[in-house]
């Protein structure tokens, strides 16, 4: 699961990866360049938690193949043509198979990992190690042959639909409220799952934001080509690698929701590090700003399942896709303020949400 995990969630990092050559080659304005992202974002964002619910229905696992499916064929397919139309409609697709993946990967991973946070982090370090490659895979195929050899793109879809096919049939059937992840143990405790959403949402435009802007940010800060804007979205993505099991270890000593905020008030020093420090400084700050995005990442998923323990499914959608794609649809109102302003000055928003999350979360118990 962890590994198909990988093979889908290139496609998330593929979309903003793709931003700086279709700059480039199609001379996008911010603006319509952002909403490149918003279109992988919004389609996704309305049907994940119906995924979610269905999940806690009925049993769905022939779906984790196809959606992954759908996820690599819209990267794919976007770099094919010229029109601003089809490249939406591409990456459209590819968010509803990420949508479709996300709530029943969790429920199938929940069960392989028996309930344990460190198994659920590196379920969660496979999605995030996906996002480290993405940059550099796209590099390797679109740098050299254009975005026409975008369909190139799609293999990593034919590997994680064989990997989720093995998963499933290795997890085997299950039935009742095992099947569908859920456990006996406590109530549904909405007020705390809905807070936390909130900071999680936080928590998504900033990732998104800088997954949008900070390839061509940093390329602009420090004079460099391409390679330096890969660069950056590189260690922006690979902290993930190291912080999402760091996180999951951290909070079987010091508890989940006290590593949740203090990397929520990490980041906001590190953002601030990444707007407003020169040069090449700047890529230490990105590392930073990685770490304090991607500690609390696994632990979101759990603490919201636990805060909905009848409806795991549903946290699942909320947690690990909907409040992830959801920071998309802020990305063109980034991309007009940059097109209006500076970059610069359109990154400064980014640096005030981790601390309206650290807010939603005080006060929160431990479920």
């Amino acid at each position: 699961m962890s590994l198909g995990h990988a093979c889908v969630d290139v496609y998330q990092g593929a979309v903003a990866a793709l931003v700086p050559y279709f700059v480039a080659e199609r001379a996008y304005t911010y603006a319509a360049a952002s909403g490149v992202v918003l279109a992988a974002s919004l389609l996704s964002s309305v049907v994940q938690p119906l995924f979610g619910v269905l999940t806690d229905r009925r049993e769905l696992p022939w779906l984790l193949p196809l959606a992954a499916l759908a996820g690599g064929a819209g990267v794919a397919l976007s770099g094919l043509g010229g029109s601003y139309a089809l490249t939406l409609a591409a990456v459209a697709l590819s968010g509803v198979g990420i949508a479709a993946y996300h709530p029943e990967a969790a429920r199938v991973a929940r069960l392989a990992a028996g309930g344990s946070h460190t198994a659920m982090g590196w379920f969660s370090l496979g999605g995030n190690v996906g996002f480290a490659l993405a940059p550099l895979l796209v590099w390797a195929v679109v740098a050299g042959g254009g975005l026409g050899a975008s369909p190139l793109l799609a293999v990593p879809a034919l590997a994680g639909a064989v990997l989720c096919a093995a998963a499933v049939r290795a997890v085997g059937p299950r039935s009742g409220r095992a099947a569908a992840g859920r456990t006996d143990g406590g109530r549904d405790d909405w007020p705390s799952f809905l807070r936390l959403s909130g900071a999680v949402v936080c928590r998504s435009i900033v990732f998104l934001g800088l997954s949008t802007f900070v390839a061509l940010y940093v390329r602009e800060r420090t004079g460099g080509g391409a390679a330096a804007g890969t660069a950056a979205l590189f260690v922006l993505y690979a902290g993930g690698a190291v912080g999402t099991v760091a996180g999951a270890r951290l909070a079987e000593r010091y508890g989940r929701l006290a590593v949740v905020r203090r990397s929520y008030a990490l980041t906001v020093l590190a953002v601030a590090g990444v707007v407003l420090v020169p040069g090449p400084a700047v890529y230490g700050f990105v590392a930073l700003a990685s770490a304090g995005l991607y500690v609390p990442f696994a632990l979101h998923i759990t603490l919201g399942q636990d805060y909905l323990p009848g409806r795991v499914g549903t946290a699942s959608g909320v947690t690990l896709g909907l409040t992830v794609s959801v920071g998309g649809l802020a990305a063109p109102v980034l991309g007009a303020l940059a097109d209006a302003t500076s970059l610069r000055t359109a990154l400064v928003p980014l640096v005030v949400l981790p601390a309206v999350g650290v807010v939603l979360l005080r006060g929160l118990a431990e479920p």
